[in-house]
Formats: C-alpha cells, sequence, structure tokens
C-alpha cells in the first residue's frame, strides 16, 4: 500500500483479506481498517476477533456470516447486503465483540467488505444493524449540504468503535464547518479517525485537507487529493473534504477513543459562522 504522509493510495487487491491501516503503518494507536474481497461466490474468509472489536461494512455485493464464541452470543446472519455500490443506498454494517471467531461466505461474486477494529474486552452480543435501523441525516446547507449515515452510534452497545458513511453532492463539502476531536473538554473528546473513500464516476477526486490549531506544537497542515480506494488517516485536527464537480464523493468513516461519545468535537472558530447560516436557513424552511 503505497503511503503519502496520512494518505494511503488505492491498488488493485487481490480476493482475500488486505490490512490498510493500522498502528503498525501509521501512528494510530487505537484503530485498524482493511479489506476483505472474495471474488467468486461461494469464496470463504474465517477470521477471530481476539482483543478486539470490529465492524464488517459491506460495500458491495450478498454474503452470509456466521459467528462463534465462548463467552457471548452466537449468530448466523444469512444473505445480508446486496447494495451495487456504496451510492445505491444506506449501508448494512455488523458489529462484532471480541473473542468471537467468524465465516463470511460470498453469496455472489465480488463481495466487498470493509473491515474496522479497536482494541476491546467486551463480551456484548453480534449486532446487526440493517438499513432500516441506519439514522440518516442531511448535514449543513448550500454548498456544504451532505447525507450522514450514522450506523453503529449509540443503537450498538460497543467499547469504542463509532462507525458511518458520508456522502458528497458533487461540489459539496463535509466536515464543515470544520471540526476537531483531539483534546478532551465539555463538548469535545479525543479520537483517532479513519476516512476511506469512493468517487462516482470513479475517475473522479476529491480533496482533504487536515490541519491542526496555530499553538499546536507539532503542526499538521496538509491537503491530499483522494481518489477512488483511497484512506485517510486523521490522528488529529480539523479535517474538511471538498468533491470535485461532476462527481459524487463518499466516505466510510471510523472513530474510536478512551470515551465513545458521537457529536464530541468542535469547530474551527474561524469558520463556525457557517453554523449561524444553517440554523437560519433551517429556521427559514420550517
Amino acid at each position: 500500500m503505497e503511503r503519502r504522509g496520512y494518505l494511503y493510495k488505492g491498488a488493485a487487491l487481490e480476493s482475500g483479506y488486505t490490512l490498510i491501516v493500522g498502528p503498525e503503518n501509521s501512528e494510530l494507536r487505537l484503530l485498524e481498517f482493511g479489506r476483505l474481497i472474495l471474488s467468486e461466490k461461494g469464496d470463504e474468509f474465517f477470521e477471530e476477533t481476539g482483543d478486539r472489536e470490529a465492524v464488517l461494512t459491506i460495500f458491495k455485493g450478498l454474503c452470509s456470516i456466521e459467528v462463534e464464541s465462548q463467552t457471548s452470543e452466537e449468530a448466523t446472519f444469512t444473505k445480508i447486503g446486496g447494495r451495487t455500490d456504496v451510492f445505491s443506498g444506506k449501508p448494512v454494517m455488523l458489529y462484532l465483540p471480541s473473542e468471537v471467531s467468524y465465516r463470511v461466505v460470498a453469496e455472489s461474486p465480488g463481495l466487498d467488505i470493509g473491515i474496522s477494529t479497536a482494541p476491546s474486552d467486551a463480551k456484548w452480543p453480534p449486532v446487526l444493524v440493517r438499513p432500516e435501523d441506519v439514522e440518516e441525516r442531511t448535514v449543513g446547507a448550500w454548498n456544504w449540504r451532505r447525507t450522514v449515515y450514522l450506523s453503529v452510534g449509540e443503537n450498538v452497545e460497543a467499547e469504542r468503535l463509532i462507525v458511518g458513511e458520508t456522502i458528497n453532492p458533487p461540489g459539496n463539502w463535509s466536515s464543515s464547518p470544520p471540526h476537531k476531536h483531539d483534546t478532551m473538554s465539555e463538548s469535545e473528546a479525543p479520537y483517532e479517525e479513519i476516512y476511506f473513500f469512493k468517487v462516482k464516476p470513479s475517475q473522479g477526486f476529491g480533496i482533504q485537507r487536515i490541519y491542526t490549531v496555530p499553538e499546536d506544537p507539532n503542526p499538521i497542515d496538509e491537503v491530499y487529493v483522494v481518489e477512488d480506494d483511497d484512506t485517510v488517516v486523521i490522528p488529529r485536527g480539523y479535517h474538511p473534504v471538498v468533491a470535485a464537480p461532476g462527481y459524487q464523493l463518499y466516505y466510510l468513516w471510523i472513530l474510536a477513543g478512551e470515551e465513545r461519545r458521537y457529536g464530541a468535537w468542535s469547530d474551527d472558530p474561524k469558520h463556525k459562522w457557517l453554523r449561524d447560516c444553517e440554523a437560519i436557513i433551517h429556521d427559514i424552511l420550517s
């Protein structure tokens, strides 16, 4: 996997599991993300969560998953998923606790699953989050309006992971006003984050910026062109994203920290006025 700073470039993947990013090849301490490709119908994949919890996000295709455990609930999920791509409706995600083994069987060719993990000793039961369970939000206004799918949040008992998806319309921004989650306060908590991108049409691109507050002793100010299948690590700092004109931009976002509180972030004070604009527009429309 080619690395350019906090950007990990997408590449053609062989059938099976490929680690994209984790503590061993980044400054992440908690999060790990990889992709599982099962090329043919009937292909299988076996894995154990060990001392980590996991969220499986079905990007494309149909599968069945069997979960076995000696310490928590066992379950079988038959023919789940079914999206033709990530732009074709809400996701199906499966939360798995630590110390379970699982088997994925492809029920269609070209199965593509994202696997996100973080340290955990929780023994809660597996939870399947179907499209009807996903919280859909239209966030922002004007050219920073986007759709957010919160899949694994307070609806799922987990120790660290919070997982969802965002879709930017062509030319639109997200994570705007720019926000960060790298300090502890009443409104903010420290979280690592990973973005995994898809673009439609696939030859398109977006732009990701990561920057820290001016007084940061180890400042970051990076800008990346993100393309289909790219992954970006966000260890700290503000991190807005924009889609190129004519191209929808999708990203899976994965959060993990020492506590678990969705929405525990703070806006860049220089750009916080955008939040006031959103409130005015919402008042007019309502």
